[in-house]
């Protein structure tokens, strides 16, 4: 458009729809012109159009003025400002005011009636804007002349949908900021994120969020109808999620022009656009629709206007001339603006009106109220804020005290916290640079507009990180860029598995599984698989290949029962043949053939075979042996028992037992026990583990119960556990505990050599209690269940004083008088376990009881038992005292509780009841005179074993004193009970 020839300046009318290129024909028109301002309605759109100036004439010939950012070099020939910020007074050839039809804006409205009726260009005055704003363009302007233009594209209503089903390029608009949370948090779910523009933001953040979605990043924008001016966007549609507002007063719908202002940002220049509302509305009124996509509204009639020659003679004085009414039916007074509203409050605060009296400082006291509430959360803080400025302003030459303002920027220099946080101090900062730019209030206004400056601009910047993080899934986003430029996914596998495509981490190869992270995006999680699966399969293979070649020692198996290949889960155990051959199978992946399955699994299997080998040689070793008779059969069960089977189960094969055979066992390690028979090797914390795994296996478990410590000799006997898996672990349930079987052995030995040497009774002393590491009375429980019962008995006190000190006296002086003692001790301790049929049996079998007492930690004494009844009550009062019984030469007698020996027959079964056991003689072996480590033992009962010979028959034998060899530990034990007397 040509310049004017015609005499006195001219006045321009530019009025449309959005996207016709209104903006863009001012910035013409001002640069044509050697002096130029324009009025925009955003800071954002200042900002943007000052920086398109400044790349066609230079930095130092634009200048930026807005309330919060002043940019102003002294050669500025042109002027990019907000509305409010306009130097009005400054002669400029052309001004410009854009989105002129804000006339009408309820809040801001009287600026922009201002500048119509007051701002002009020596050469020429444009106003861009709307069509409905032509009548009053018309009656209020004189020689106007008006330009429609028309827009570029065609705007079209395209019904409801979800969002899910939106297109890509769409905006969702909504009226507040926690609707727009809650919509990006769906829409991040559903489809991998979105930007957010809100009014809130400074347009550091703004620009930044749009930055994303103009990039293809995300492909959705969520906004208010902050989008609604400024924001040229590549948008294809906009999507109502709400088509009502909150608008500072009242909660109304929005108007047919409200709505084409925000619907209007779809389509850009010559590309068709077209809106709608989400699922959760059922549609636009029709006329509404039709006055949109037709351009044409009902025109507007007034105008908000305020008085702007002001009174400063009082504050009352003020205040009127401010609520003064315009004579032109047109104008219409201003709703109450926020600045009027902090002047009520200011004004009725005592200091306040006691010092603004006089007409400059009622003209300081307005300036301030002027001052955004950019918090906007209508409290009283803002305007205690404003009264504390004007308190120290106030002051004849005063300047804002600098320890003062610097407290409150650095309450506000923090970058911890959620997306409101930052925004609440995004919001105070600006109330500090907006302040800054006031040079008449501070001491140093350059310091503390770079200082508030670069807060704000690190809190904007941290605030675009939060939003991101938020709302937009970083990895989608790429992917998505991809997708969209159709370019093939770049994936890479780091040494550590972790799965990346175009440098995102997209999940995990696990052995030859891989574990995909978890998205809510159905396309993503197809292009990830594609994508992976691209780049893994050469991995996998090169992966089969390593295993294959790898040592056993990359291998190992867990409780869970898997097969573990360099930390991952490649197989898993299950049941085989037999339970010291489980079969592997191995874990399924999308990346396995049948014949790389089989490679894989053929060698899992060598490894277990391996393994069970190398662990568990003392039970292979049974398996494997080329024998026949009873003993194949014993050999069979107790590797099926994983090498510990109670005694009573194997007692018919015991019995067949050859002497022969009784060697072979002792040299394979297995220990005919009293209570159990068991392999002593597989005592050892290793085989444990490993056999606790193949019991659990076997009984087609998912993973193996918890096994009791190592070293410990007994453990409580937990009844949710089988008293397989206890045998599986080398224990044997024993009343109210599980007992390690080569302590149990022990203590049956030590209990039964007590009971010898005290008439068959036995009390729970420190020496057996020690063995299994238990209390008096879980020891009780021990007793029990191997078939002893309890009696009490009325002693003198002081022969059971005179045993314990017996008991408890030095040893003797000889020290090999004192070993002799020991070695018949523990000789005659023995027959706890099957004594080997000849010496050689005895020397291969002497070193395996030795293996087994190594696995043994000894425990410490448990607490010395208290068995005297009597006793336990002499500290009671002598009222609650019972009398002293005394035997009939005065001795006093306490009650002890014994325990003695039940006839096994009687009772029924083995030493804990689990089946039936013949007598003592048959207990051990039932052939043959016994053997034990001191050479041949005489029989007990004198002749061949028949009726006829044992003590008390019908035809006794003739006592028969056997001669004890000197070099035997009897002769020493002899000895010294001889000494004693």
């Amino acid at each position: 458009m040509q310049i004017s020839t015609r005499s006195g300046p001219r006045i321009l009318a530019i009025l449309g729809p959005t996207n016709t290129g209104k903006t863009h024909l001012a910035m013409e028109r001002m640069l044509a012109h050697t002096t130029g301002m324009i009025g925009f309605p955003l800071r954002l759109l200042a900002r943007e159009n000052y920086d398109r100036a400044v790349a066609k004439v230079g930095k130092g010939a634009v200048a930026l003025i807005t309330g919060e950012e002043r940019i102003l070099p002294k050669t500025a020939r042109y002027f990019m400002c907000t509305v409010e910020a306009m130097p009005v007074a400054k002669q400029v050839e052309f001004l410009g005011v854009d989105e002129i039809q804000m006339c009408a804006d309820p809040e801001r409205g009287h600026v922009f009636t201002d500048r119509l009726l007051h701002a002009r260009g020596r050469s020429e005055t444009m106003f861009m804007g709307a069509e409905t704003i032509r009548p009053v363009i018309r009656k209020l302007v004189e020689n106007v002349e008006f330009d429609t233009r028309a827009r570029f594209s065609t705007l079209t209503y395209n019904g409801a949908k979800k969002i899910q089903r939106l297109p890509s390029q769409s905006a969702i608009v909504t009226f507040s900021a926690q609707e727009v949370y809650a919509v990006a948090e769906l829409v991040r779910r559903q489809k991998g994120g979105a930007a957010v523009v809100l009014g809130a933001l400074s347009p550091r953040t703004r620009n930044a969020q749009v930055e994303m979605f103009q990039n293809g990043e995300v492909e959705h924008l969520i906004a208010t109808d902050a989008i609604g001016m400024g924001l040229n966007l590549d948008l294809d549609h906009v999507a109502f999620a709400a088509m009502h507002k909150y608008d500072g007063k009242f909660n109304r719908s929005l108007s047919a022009a409200e709505t084409a202002q925000i619907a209007g940002r779809a389509g850009r220049h010559m590309n068709n656009g077209s809106f709608g509302v989400t699922g959760n509305l059922s549609g636009i009124d029709p006329d509404i629709i039709e006055q949109i996509e037709s351009h044409e509204f009902e025109p507007l009639a007034k105008v908000f206007w305020r008085n702007a020659r002001l009174e400063f003679r009082s504050v009352d004085a003020l205040q009127k001339s401010l609520r003064r009414r315009s004579e032109d039916p047109t104008l219409i007074l201003a709703r109450e603006p926020v600045d009027e509203i902090m002047l009520e409050h200011l004004a009725q605060n005592e200091d306040v009106a006691r010092i603004a009296t006089a007409p400059d400082r009622v003209q300081l006291l307005w300036e301030i109220c002027q001052i955004p509430d950019f918090r906007n959360i209508h409290t009283d803080t803002h305007p205690r804020l404003l009264t504390s400025i004007y308190r120290y302003l106030a002051k004849p030459g005063s300047r804002l005290p600098i320890d003062w303002l610097g407290e409150q920027v650095l309450r506000l220099d923090r970058y911890d916290g959620d997306i409101d946080q930052l925004s609440s101090r995004l919001a105070g900062i600006r109330v500090w640079t907006y302040v800054s730019h006031k040079h008449h209030w501070l001491e140093d206004a350059n310091h503390w507009q770079e200082r508030t400056r670069a807060i704000e601009d690190k809190l904007s910047d941290v605030l675009h990180e939060r939003l991101t993080q938020r709302f937009v899934d970083r990895r989608t986003s790429v992917l998505l860029k991809s997708l969209k430029d159709k370019s093939e996914l770049m994936s890479t596998i780091t040494a550590n598995g972790e799965v990346q495509v175009e440098g995102e981490f997209v999940g995990r190869l696990e052995g030859f599984r891989f574990i995909a992270d978890e998205t809510d995006a159905a396309f993503e999680g197809k292009a990830i698989a594609s994508a992976a699966r691209r780049a893994l399969t050469g991995e996998i293979a090169q992966r089969v290949k390593q295993l294959e070649t790898d040592e056993d020692d990359k291998f190992s198996v867990n409780g869970q029962l898997d097969v573990i290949w360099s930390g991952a889960q490649v197989g898993v155990l299950k049941k085989g043949d037999t339970v010291l051959s489980p079969e592997v199978h191995v874990i399924d992946s999308e990346f396995f053939d049948g014949p790389t399955r089989e490679r894989v699994r053929t060698r899992l299997q060598n490894f277990i075979n391996s393994h069970i080998e190398t662990r568990l040689k003392m039970l292979t070793r049974l398996r494997d042996c080329q024998l026949s008779g009873p003993i194949r059969g014993l050999l069979f069960q107790l590797n099926e028992g994983l090498g510990c089977v109670p005694r009573s189960e194997l007692e018919s094969l015991v019995k067949d037992l050859s002497d022969e055979d009784r060697k072979a066992l002792a040299k394979l390690g297995v220990r005919l026990g009293v209570e159990t028979v068991h392999v002593l090797d597989a005592l050892k914390p290793d085989p444990v583990e490993l056999r606790g795994i193949l019991w659990a296996v076997a009984r087609e478990l998912d993973a193996l119960p918890e096994l009791p410590p190592a070293g410990r000799t007994s453990v409580p006997n937990d009844r949710a556990n089988s008293k397989g898996f206890y045998l599986a672990a080398g224990y044997m349930p024993v009343g109210p505990l599980a007992a390690r079987v080569d302590m149990l052995e022990r203590f049956a030995a030590l209990l039964r050599q007590k009971a010898r040497e005290n008439d068959g009774k036995v009390r729970p002393d420190p020496d057996l209690l020690s063995l299994l590491g238990c209390t008096v009375e879980q020891a009780e429980g021990v007793f029990t269940a191997l078939g002893w019962r309890a009696e009490v008995t009325k002693v003198k006190k002081s022969t059971l004083e005179a045993k314990d000190a017996e008991k408890n006296a030095p040893a003797p002086a000889k020290a090999e008088n004192a070993d002799a003692a020991k070695e018949a001790v523990k000789a005659d301790a023995e027959p706890a376990a099957e004594a080997p049929a000849s010496a050689e049996a005895e020397v291969t079998q002497t070193p395996v009881e030795a293996k087994a007492e190594e696995t043994a930690k000894e425990p410490e004494a448990a607490t010395e038992p208290v068995v005297a009844k009597a006793e336990a009550g002499a500290g009671e009062d002598a009222a609650d005292a019972k009398p002293v019984e005394t035997d009939a030469d005065g001795d006093e007698l306490v009650e002890v509780k014994f325990f003695v020996r039940v006839d096994r027959r009687k009772r029924g079964g083995g030493a804990a009841g689990r089946g039936q056991r013949g007598p003592r003689q048959d207990a051990r072996g039932g052939k043959g005179a016994p053997k034990g480590k001191g050479g041949n033992r005489p029989n007990r009962g004198g002749g061949n074993g028949d009726r006829s010979g044992k003590p008390g028959g019908r035809n006794p034998a003739p006592v028969k004193e056997n001669k004890i060899n000197e070099d035997s530990p009897f002769a020493k034990l002899k000895e010294m009970l001889e000494a004693k007397g």
